[in-house]
């Protein structure tokens, strides 16, 4: 039994190991792939308006939301020690430095890598990417580099607005309920807000497009057995891109913030 316990482990440990080489290996093809012609510019520009302008209502709605959530709530928690003042320098630090990218990033990929694994996928089990090798086309160029580059330029535009509409849900809530002065509150906000934040928040962002598109394609173009393949790989993208959003965040926070 312990043999047998062992043996699973190692094996377990194994395709584990395999699966992080045959994911970095699709990883530098595209990469590399991406840096040499041809290039086709019809595909980033229609790749970017997918992941960028058709992403933009829901993470506004979110950021919008969840900025005046975290307003309400640091209202409360605030006002049991007499630090309710405190809410505009702790709403734009927290959607800045955290929820922006990160909420931003999760809705980016339940809806970008959810629709690019289904389409690679679709794509691979209809033998299109086939045909598309016959046809002496590239399928990392044409299909998994524009997606890549795409998300990693449009991610910090997201971003971006996610912040300005996560800090102006927590104004409007904080004005228009709680009381709150308009000017100091905006003062506050600008005074508390530092160019680490920012910086730090649009590397959060580039970071996870990266991922993002990255899963996506990877569980997509790896795809198989009919539909029910499909339907696995759109479920794996979303979950890893979830994971790896998660991690990111975690390590990029630790080496920004952590002295």
């Amino acid at each position: 039994m312990a043999m047998n316990l062992l043996i699973a482990i190692g094996a377990s440990v194994l395709a584990g190991l395999a699966g992080i080489g045959r994911l970095t290996r699709f990883g530098a093809t595209a990469l590399i792939r991406l840096l040499q012609p041809p290039w086709y510019p019809a595909q980033y520009l229609q790749q970017m308006l997918v992941i960028g302008w058709l992403s933009l209502p829901v993470v506004g709605l979110t950021a919008i939301f969840t900025g005046s959530a975290l307003a309400q709530q640091i209202f409360i928690g605030g006002s049991r020690f007499n630090a309710a003042s405190t809410v505009p320098a702790v709403t734009v630090i927290g959607v800045v430095r955290e929820l922006g990218p990160v909420l931003g990033g999760l809705m980016v990929a339940g809806r970008v890598a959810s629709a690019m694994a289904a389409e690679l996928g679709t794509m691979r089990v209809t033998e299109q990417i086939d045909a598309l090798v016959t046809l002496r086309t590239d399928p990392f160029r044409w299909l998994v580099a524009p997606r890549l580059l795409a998300a990693v330029l449009v991610m910090p535009a997201l971003v971006l607005v996610s912040n300005a509409l996560g800090v102006m849900g927590g104004w409007l809530l904080a004005t228009q309920r709680l009381g709150f002065n308009s000017a100091q509150y905006l003062a506050t906000t600008a005074r508390y807000l530092e160019a680490d934040d920012v910086i730090s928040s649009l590397v959060k962002a580039a970071v996870f497009g990266f991922f993002i598109a990255l899963m996506g394609c990877y569980h997509g173009y790896h795809s198989g057995g009919g539909a029910a393949g499909v339907g696995r790989a759109t479920t794996n993208a979303v979950v890893s891109s979830f994971i790896l959003i998660l991690l990111a965040n975690l390590v990029i926070t630790v080496i920004v913030f952590g002295s």
